[in-house]
């Protein structure tokens, strides 16, 4: 499909997935939006949309607060691109160190900003899968809680599991009806349509089944060649350890060729960091925000 000319831009649509999924793969991204599945997914919450600037492929964006950003252009001549865009007044959101070192020259014009509640959380794969020592010995405790009350089995997600899947994330949205989170309706529209089209998006995952019925589930895909990415975990919150059952499931047998797990952001959460962090990650992939000083 074309690409308008920027300013000029358009809706991400499916048929897009070629083109950029190709790109992403020649950019072996380490940050966890830059795959199509994520784009595709959110663009509803985040306003998506597809220019090119130059020879340059570029993603623009608003954040939840409705502010215009744009995401490290794709291909082409990305420096021109970036100094067009920022001196439109547009934000760079997502610009990781490599990239900052890359493309962008210190300036007194320039404020960089490090966006601590978006980092990504970068684990090894094979200690998710694991979980050896005693670093991780309350995650093995509520895996024990949870096996010694229930007889359960793990399968690779299908078409199948779809109804069962949406009814946990069901239970799991109302239960987090509650929270402050201005994303809780996205992550979950985000969640379902993802269940909705593992094949056509390329994700993969498990579920864990109790009494033939689906009690938690988790979906990924392979951000570059060395590491998966988790999009979506989502458990029956009312049933302890099923959760930390999931995440280790998904780490034994998903993308078991990957080095890393990349396990999103935490959005500044404090709950969610605090269970991020007791994944014990061996690097925060940190992100920026870049914007000209007016």
């Amino acid at each position: 499909m074309d690409i308008p000319t920027y300013p000029a831009s358009r809706a991400v649509f499916l048929e897009d997935r070629q083109l950029l999924h190709a790109l992403f793969g020649r950019l072996q991204p380490r940050v966890s939006e830059l795959t199509f599945a994520n784009i595709f997914l959110f663009r509803h919450a985040h306003d998506y949309r597809i220019t090119s600037c130059g020879d340059a492929v570029v993603i623009l964006g608003r954040g939840y607060d409705g502010s215009a950003y744009f995401l490290p252009p794709l291909a082409g001549d990305i420096q021109s691109a970036v100094d067009c865009l920022l001196g439109d007044g547009l934000t760079l959101y997502g610009a990781d160190r490599a990239f900052i070192g890359r493309f962008m020259t210190p300036s007194e014009h320039l404020l960089v900003e490090e966006d601590r509640d978006a980092h990504d959380y970068l684990h090894r794969r094979l200690e998710l899968a694991d979980l050896p020592g005693n670093r991780f010995h309350k995650k093995k405790n509520r895996i024990s809680y949870f096996s010694s009350r229930h007889e359960y089995l793990v399968e690779p997600y299908s078409s199948r599991h779809l109804k069962g899947a949406l009814d946990v994330l069901e239970v799991w949205t109302g239960a987090h009806a509650g929270s402050a989170s201005s994303s809780l309706e996205h992550e979950a529209s985000a969640t379902g349509e993802g269940l909705e089209m593992v094949e056509k998006l390329g994700l993969e995952g498990v579920v864990v089944l109790v009494k033939g019925e689906v009690r938690a589930f988790a979906l990924g895909e392979r951000l570059n060649a060395m590491t998966s990415v988790c999009h979506f975990e989502k458990g029956d919150p009312f049933l302890e350890g099923v959760s930390q059952l999931v995440d280790r499931e998904f780490n034994r047998k998903c993308f078991t060729d990957c080095v890393f797990v990349n396990r999103e952001q935490d959005l500044g959460e404090p709950n969610l960091r605090r269970a991020k962090l007791s994944y014990h990650p061996v690097e925060m992939v940190e992100k920026f925000r870049i914007r000209h000083l007016s």
